[in-house]
């Protein structure tokens, strides 16, 4: 009656999310589209918003393949098993023993004197081997009269979603850089490009000058300027070549292969910038997996509170005991040579000196870590989207700039070229427009990756993927 009476009770506080200081919106998303289900994009899978096939087939396999992720899947696994053995305390356990033994007695020793005053000393039998056999059954099993069972499994799971948030964060966070060495990859191809088409230019302008020193039009010095303008250009041509090769040596580290066995094709494009929407604040505090763990650690730390408190009180144990014993093998299972034992147990700790005092304070001051934790992590997952968001702003006000410069350097280009044929300048007034054209294009290009990788930071801060809450926590109790 009495563990029926205190069947609800469970010692401890019961787990209340701690408070937060929640923005209405984000300072710089004027502009911005707010988050809405995306019914054409498949759950979690945010990269297909740049609608790159090589990219989707790349994070395929580095859900794959990557040994990373396999670390924190498995251990996740294990987070699930110390569900399941906490769950298994409140189940009565049930031994069994078999045995048969053999035992004697030693051997003692008796002086006799004789009439000659002289001794014998010989042994003396004070036993004999005998022989039993055993078979023994045990119950036992711990009543959670305090909530101390049920405490310990509270805290259980929330670890278990706490780990399912670290899974969920390490996936996202190799995704993202997956995604961001592909792209900067591809720009890289683009500014390869634009090299390999400036040295074939560069190239020709060197024929034509020297053509024209040959025929007495020009100086020598044009000859050199020309030729030292090509030979610069093809080495900043040669060192692209070493990024990209880092940047496929990372893929390929990140998708589980050798760098050996990797190669990504040159294709003629750079995939398209992404709209990208912007959640509200209480929704990134639901989709980002490190808040979600950062959370969930709180309630494991408030229910490991409940589980010191109950040191405090007494437990009690059922157990039962019963079988067979007999000297002989063939009477061993029979009535008469049956045993058993049945009673409870109450056991508390009546001085421990502070120990349990202790270890109850212990427990609130990491509750108390805990949530300053989860608080600074949700500040920092603001502070990170903030970031992105005014760095997409400005990337995006820089590049429409940058493109007004390269048109005009690309005119001026135009027009000091045909100058130059004409014999109207010299040739360091097309060195000059030249290399300041070159600049702009390479410059523009930088902005193309600066803000390819602002989009994929952003997506990343915002926890990935727009058309749900908890994906992976969804996905994860679908394949227990």
């Amino acid at each position: 009656m009495l563990s029926l009476a205190l069947a609800g009770c469970a010692i401890g506080p019961d787990y209340e999310r701690p408070e937060l200081n929640t923005p209405a919106a984000f300072k710089q998303a004027q502009g911005w589209k707010a988050a809405e289900p995306a019914d054409a994009l498949a759950r979690g899978a945010w990269w297909e918003l740049y609608g790159d096939a090589t990219l989707n087939e790349l994070q395929q396999r580095l859900e794959n393949a990557n040994q990373s992720l396999a670390e924190s899947l498995a251990q996740y696994r294990e987070a699930q098993a110390l569900v399941r053995g906490t769950r298994a305390s409140f189940f009565p356990t049930l031994s069994g023993n078999a045995s048969k033994t053999r035992s004697g007695e030693g051997t003692g020793q008796s002086t006799v004197r004789l009439a000659d005053g002289s001794t014998v000393t010989s042994g003396v039998s004070t036993g004999g081997i005998s022989t039993s056999y055993d078979l023994t059954f045990g119950v036992d099993w711990e009543l959670d009269l305090w909530g101390k069972l049920r405490r310990q499994l509270e805290a259980d799971n929330a670890s278990l979603g706490a780990s399912a948030g670290d899974l969920a964060a390490v996936r996202l966070s190799l995704q993202s850089e997956l995604a961001q060495n592909y792209l900067q990859l591809r720009v890289l191809d683009e500014a390869q490009r634009l090299l390999d088409a400036t040295v074939a230019a560069y190239a020709r302008s060197l024929r034509l000058t020297e053509n024209q020193y040959e025929a007495g039009i020009v100086p020598k010095s044009d000859v050199t300027q020309a030729r030292t303008q090509l030979k610069s250009t093809e080495a900043q041509a040669i060192d692209l070549k070493y990024q990209r090769a880092q940047l496929e040596h990372a893929i390929a580290v990140l998708i589980g292969v050798p760098p050996a066995e990797f190669e990504l094709a040159v294709v003629d494009s750079v995939p398209q910038l992404p709209a990208v929407p912007v959640s509200l604040p209480s929704q990134l505090l639901e989709r980002r997996p490190d808040v979600a763990s950062a959370e969930r650690a709180v309630m494991s730390a408030n229910a490991d509170i409940g589980v010191a408190k109950a040191a405090w009180f007494p437990s009690l144990s059922l157990s039962a005991t019963g079988g067979y014993r007999s000297d002989t093998l063939s009477q061993w299972i029979s009535t008469p040579n049956r045993f058993w034992s049945i009673g409870p147990q109450f056991a508390m700790t009546l001085f421990d000196a502070g120990l349990i005092r202790s270890q109850v304070d212990q427990a609130e001051a990491r509750y108390d870590q805990t949530v300053a934790a989860y608080r600074q992590t949700v500040l920092d997952s603001f502070r990170e989207v903030e970031d992105y968001l005014v760095q997409l702003d400005v990337l995006e006000q820089e590049s429409g700039v940058q493109q007004e410069a390269l048109e005009a350097a690309r005119e001026s280009l135009r027009l000091i070229e045909n100058q130059y044929k004409a014999g109207t300048i010299d040739y360091n007034s097309v060195v000059s427009v030249q290399t300041a054209a070159l600049s702009n294009e390479r410059t523009s290009l930088t902005l193309l990756g600066s803000r390819l990788t602002a989009s994929v930071q952003l997506i990343a801060a915002l926890g990935g993927g727009w058309d749900g809450v908890a994906p992976e926590q969804e996905r994860l109790a679908g394949s227990e």
